[in-house]
């Protein structure tokens, strides 16, 4: 098996050329540009991503002893995929983006381990030196639509204090996290399903299951602070139909069950760190979630 392809071709799957001949930055004749131009620019791309994740599903990731855990909600398409041996990812965002992220991640690390050697597959070079910089390249390219994308990378040490999670988002940047990490619709609902993860107790896979589902129904319900300006009471005669959830409950069962009740199912990856398989990585059945999805 072979993979004499370069690492050029990787990110040309990656990349999503503007085909509208009137949009500006495809013009042929030449533009100046100002330092207040390519930060609004910016400005623009990073509100016409975040305006589309901000309905997505959450991706929740915890370390505990026995392995990690990665959990999302989805309707139909995956979201929690293997990468290599000992790594996985979960993606919230435009499903084709998700696709090609997930070729990208997974064409890069089998390509190191062929080139190199399987212990050289690493997070931190996958992220840091592969895909980080391909992001960043698309999203400070004007002549490109940004990914709309947020992802958790995991990667599963011999315990659980050498398991190393890295958070990935559109514009290339990234950010270590230990124990455990979120990647949500804001910055503010990733912070609030942090700040429980943090005073979370988890010994076993079953409490991982628990805090996970109830950091995704954080992410969910939490997008951004609530001002007094926006208490309303609940009117069961409002045209519910664009967001089904009341705007003024922040309570994570209330989103989980609203949720479950539009159609989400749970999606959750975990990679095994005592399983006697070659494979370390598998996808959690209904019968495994069952005692901890009873729950709602």
């Amino acid at each position: 098996m072979g993979y004499s392809r370069s690492a050029e071709a990787y990110w040309k799957l990656l990349r999503v050329t503007v085909e509208d001949p009137n949009c500006p930055v495809m013009k042929k004749e030449a533009m100046s540009y100002s330092f207040y131009d390519f930060n609004n620019a910016l400005q623009q791309r990073n509100e016409y991503v975040e305006d589309r994740l901000k309905d997505g599903s959450p991706v929740v990731a915890i370390s505990f002893d026995g392995g990690i855990l990665l959990l999302t909600l989805k309707r139909e398409q995956r979201k929690v995929f293997e990468v290599y041996d000992r790594l996985m990812m979960g993606v919230l965002g435009k499903q084709s983006d998700i696709e090609s992220l997930r070729i990208a991640a997974i064409e890069t690390a089998h390509k190191e381990g062929f080139e190199r050697s399987p212990d050289d597959v690493s997070i931190q070079r996958l992220v840091g030196f592969s895909l980080s910089p391909a992001v960043k390249k698309i999203y400070n390219d004007q002549s490109t639509i940004p990914l709309t994308f947020r992802a958790i990378f995991a990667e599963m040490g011999l315990k659980a204090e050498n398991d190393h999670l890295f958070v990935l988002g559109y514009d290339g940047e990234f950010k270590t996290s230990a124990g455990a990490a979120v990647a949500a619709g804001t910055v503010y609902a990733e912070q609030q399903a942090m700040d429980f993860l943090k005073e979370a107790k988890i010994e076993n896979r079953e409490d991982a299951l628990r805090a996970a589902l109830t950091a995704w129904g954080i992410g969910r319900a939490r997008l951004s602070a609530k001002k007094e300006s926006d208490e309303e009471e609940f009117s069961p005669l409002a045209d519910r139909s664009e967001n089904p959830m009341p705007s003024n409950s922040d309570d994570p069962v209330v989103a989980l069950k609203e949720a479950f009740k539009d159609g989400l199912v749970v999606e959750a990856g975990v990679l095994e760190r005592r399983t006697s398989r070659e494979s370390k990585f598998r996808l959690l059945t209904t019968k495994d979630m069952a005692s901890v999805l009873a729950d709602y």
